[in-house]
């Protein structure tokens, strides 16, 4: 390491001490200090590491989380960032406040999509894990082809490291690249051809622009495709989930390749997360029985179904940035047979997406089904989501703007399990509201 990399790195950590002492908080500021000194300061970690870049849309936290518990299972240590801190100056803050390897260490690291280029310039990967590629946070991102391409440009600097993609997704098989690939999906159930939705994304064949039809449709554009007019098709899967035995809002019970296994958080899409560990785990020589063990730990995520005990009332906070995330959360809560209450917490600063139209395409509608005892609206733009619950059939909300007054609110609601969903300033800014009172520990990071 230079003398200007030291130097850097010092003034790093110091930053980061001082913040987390006396600031409680501190996963972004001390990265742009030290990129700030020196601007190559990944390049120094890149003999000190071997790195797995998570990258995609949705679920990258989850993937992140639970490809650390599967190879922690084989290798001592495995460095991360847990709270989802994936930009540049996250990324560096994770490396340079790690314990110094002794010897060469495992890396698994959450990375925004724009973001994987300016890693991949300094430290070439083993290995990437593409989960999907959905319409977010269009002002930033583009379209979904946009989004791709920003992957693909980090992609192109480490040509030897091994993709192991969504096969599912219909643009992780759409480029011919020179990577080894490892496609993971799922094989529960065929059917004859048959349309996705017609407003669903992604449609289109990336060949030849037709529209694609299906076997096999888990959710959104997501499934068995293939393209009736030039023949392109999903790639050969190695591996995939054979059958789906229960979802529950707490937990899904799957068979990956004829074996069980549980993870203890609900949802379909959570699935897709658990197979991309499972694909890494095998990829990196961890054995079967070490990742079901892996699985099994109840160790929760950052934000994704987090379950917070406020004086009796179990809480679950759910992140959500999306139409497609947002729905499947949805789908996830319409399995819980207990009553409930029901709080969304909209925000639109840069890092939540400053154009909120894209809660205008979630099915708020099926919660009316439910005769929800209480609604609550909260957030910078609560007025947003309150008229867009309103106009799914919600007569009556309560509504909070002031997010340190939310768990006021919680209190008072009338059922012993509420439901918290939020954009990612929103869970922030909640989270270490319930830090400060005693209900979790840390509250920003």
């Amino acid at each position: 390491m230079s003398l200007r990399s030291s130097f850097a790195e010092a003034a790093g950590r110091s930053s980061y001490w001082f913040l987390h002492t006396f600031m409680n908080g501190g996963s972004s500021l001390p990265g742009k200090l030290t990129l700030k000194l020196d601007p190559n300061i990944l390049q120094a970690f890149s003999k000190k590491y071997d790195l797995v870049i998570v990258t995609g849309t949705n679920g990258k936290t989850l993937t992140t989380s639970l490809s650390v518990r599967v190879l922690r299972e084989k290798y001592d240590q495995v460095l991360t960032n847990p709270t989802g801190s994936n930009m540049e100056q996250g990324i560096v803050t994770t490396f340079i406040t790690a314990p110094r390897p002794k010897k060469k260490g495992l890396a698994v690291l959450e990375v925004d999509e724009a973001n994987v280029v300016k890693v991949t310039k300094y430290i070439t990967p083993i290995a990437f894990i593409f989960t999907n590629i959905f319409r977010d946070q269009m002002d930033r991102y583009g379209e979904i082809y946009t989004t791709y391409q920003k992957i693909l440009n980090g992609v192109k600097l480490a040509p030897k490291a091994t993709i192991i993609a969504n096969g599912d997704e219909q643009l992780f098989n759409s480029h011919d690249l020179p990577n080894p690939i490892i496609y993971y999906g799922f094989n529960h159930e065929q059917r004859e051809p048959f349309d996705a939705p017609a407003n669903t994304d992604g449609l289109l064949c990336p060949k030849c622009q037709h529209i694609l039809k299906y076997r096999m449709r888990t959710y959104a554009n997501l499934g068995d495709y293939f393209c009736p007019h030039c023949g392109f098709k999903r790639p050969k899967l190695t591996y995939a989930v054979t059958k789906i035995d229960q979802l529950t809002p707490t937990s899904s019970t799957f068979e990956l390749d004829g074996e069980k296994y549980k993870i203890g958080i609900g949802g379909l899409y959570n699935i897709y997360n658990a197979l991309a560990a499972y694909a890494l785990g095998r990829f990196l020589g961890v054995s079967q029985a070490q990742i079901k063990d892996a699985f099994e730990s109840d160790e929760r995520v950052f934000g994704r179904q987090e379950v917070i005990n406020v004086d009796g009332k179990e809480v679950t906070l759910i992140l959500v940035k999306n139409p497609v995330g947002l729905n499947q959360v949805l789908d996830m809560i319409e399995t819980d047979p207990q009553p409930f209450s029901f709080a969304f917490l909209l925000n639109a600063n840069y890092a939540d997406g400053i154009d909120t139209s894209w809660i205008w395409d979630g099915n708020f509608e099926k919660l009316v089904q439910h005769n929800i005892p209480q609604y609550m609206t909260g957030g910078e733009r609560y007025k947003d989501i309150t008229t867009r619950l309103t106009m799914a059939g919600v007569d009556s909300m309560w509504h909070e703007p002031d997010l340190t007054h939310v768990i006021a609110k919680i209190k008072e609601m009338p059922t012993k399990h509420v439901y918290i969903l939020a954009t990612y300033t929103a869970v922030l800014q909640l989270r270490k509201q319930l830090a400060e009172k005693g209900y979790i520990k840390g509250g920003m990071d």
